[in-house]
């Protein structure tokens, strides 16, 4: 299994950027998708979920309006809009799969992709 991302660079602050995670290697419409990011020296942080038939997405309360999660299952594709970027959004951003529901713990995700950095900087 690979998850490829890309679409990480360095950005200003207020502007927005699309992240992009192509998955090979296992039946990605039976997979649920989500975005976690780690800032140095911090935790890895949950930012996005997406279910099979990307129907639905799921945030956390402190990314809700600004990201948004979507998917292209005939692609093996999943996508991260970011907008208004923040400083504190600088961080590596991971794509993970999982063959179970929706989960916000990274633990449960079977397969993780290499990550892709963004720097929110003037």
């Amino acid at each position: 299994v690979q998850l490829q991302a890309s679409g990480g660079g360095l950005v200003q602050p207020g502007s927005s950027l699309t992240l992009s995670c192509e998955a090979s290697g296992l039946l990605f419409s039976k997979h649920v998708m989500a975005w976690f990011r780690q800032a140095p020296g911090k935790e890895r942080e949950w930012v996005a979920g997406i279910n099979w038939d990307g129907d639905n997405g799921y945030y956390p309360y402190s990314l809700k309006g600004r990201v948004t999660i979507s998917r292209d299952n005939a692609k093996n594709t999943v996508i991260l809009q970011m907008n208004n970027l923040k400083a504190e959004d600088t961080a590596v951003y991971y794509c993970a799969a999982r063959s179970g529901g929706i989960s916000s713990h990274d633990d449960f995700y079977n397969y993780w992709g290499q990550g892709t950095e963004v720097t929110v900087s003037s």
